[in-house]
């Protein structure tokens, strides 16, 4: 395995730090403390730099709320400055590496990839197989063992100040356990972490047709004990390596569809997940009852109508434009 020594002078540069301030505050600029941040970025920015280099640097306090859709999770908020600065001063650097050790077929928070990539991907699986077993971790962020994530880190990145940097990230919530949702680092460390089960499956097992959304993922086979045979090898795996549960698992036909990443797929076409379209006619809804046209709210009717045009949704999208008269016409283009 490729190991990395000298990453500090790269990714203490001031071009990086300007380049991770430029992505902290994207789409964000109308917020007061973005405002204070990028009137006095440098100096900032120096601050920060500094802190770090005296290893003198800790991570802010957390506000923590939860939501519950999809379904109850805590998040974890950072302000802006000095951390999410600092988490893609990171990315920048680091970021690059993790992505050369990814499997093809993880797509979860990879730049390139995404919701849309797996989906098509799925598709191409159900075709050609006649069963899928499906496997969902149970509550991913929240079990990751940071002894183990720091142990999994320290085998690709052999930089002494970088790894002081992640552990002061990883071990900042307190516990044995625990990722924070909501860290931009977070999602890149959750890859990480489950990329030692995506080894196991396609370099050990040697299963070929297998995708990774998250902590979601999918084996498709044409023989079904075979399958099942395979979920008693990997929950074993993730039990003694990675410290994890499954919260859910099932072998079934694909020609029943398959429901993966909020969509339902069939071997000639996609629908939406209905808790999805419920979700979309919700917030539809409520955009049109307190007439909130800001930018955010239009973010979220795009964030719909993307949603929408990737599955067999004509009918819904009609139905959408016709009940919220006519100002959603875009959606049925």
């Amino acid at each position: 395995m490729k190991t990395y020594k000298n990453l500090w002078d790269k990714f203490i540069s001031v071009e990086n730090f300007e380049l991770a301030a430029r992505r902290a505050v994207k789409s964000k600029k109308s917020k007061k403390s973005v405002q204070y941040f990028l009137e006095h970025k440098d100096e900032l920015i120096q601050k920060l730099r500094t802190s770090l280099i005296n290893g003198t640097f800790k991570t802010s306090q957390y506000k923590i709320f939860t939501i519950y859709e999809p379904k109850k999770r805590e998040i974890y908020k950072l302000p802006l400055y000095p951390d999410h600065v600092l988490h893609h001063a990171l990315i920048n650097i680091l970021g690059p590496i993790w992505q050369k050790m990814f499997i093809h077929d993880s797509y979860a928070c990879i730049p390139g990839r995404g919701l849309h990539a797996a989906s098509r991907r799925t598709m191409d699986f159900v075709r050609r197989n006649k069963y899928v077993l499906q496997c969902d971790i149970r509550k991913f962020y929240p079990s990751i063992n940071h002894k183990k994530m720091i142990g999994i880190i320290a085998r690709k990145i052999h930089d002494r100040r970088i790894l002081k940097i992640l552990k002061e990230i990883v071990f900042s919530v307190g516990g044995e356990t625990n990722l924070p949702i909501g860290n931009l680092t977070s999602q890149w460390l959750g890859n990480v972490y489950l990329n030692e089960l995506d080894y196991f499956v396609k370099h050990i097992l040697h299963w070929r047709d297998y995708i990774r959304y998250c902590d979601d993922f999918c084996l498709y086979g044409n023989n079904k004990h075979q399958l099942k045979y395979m979920l008693s090898n990997v929950k074993r795996f993730i039990e003694i390596n990675l410290f994890m549960s499954f919260s859910r698992t099932i072998v079934r036909e694909t020609k029943n569809g398959v429901d993966f990443i909020g969509y339902r797929h069939f071997r000639k076409f996609v629908l939406l997940r209905k808790k999805s379209a419920l979700k979309i006619k919700r917030r539809i809804s409520n955009i049109i009852k307190y007439h909130d046209w800001s930018g955010h709210c239009v973010g979220q009717i795009a964030a719909a109508y993307g949603w929408l045009k990737w599955a067999c949704t004509y009918n819904l999208r009609n139905k959408i434009c016709q009940e919220k008269c006519g100002l959603f016409d875009l959606m049925i283009i």
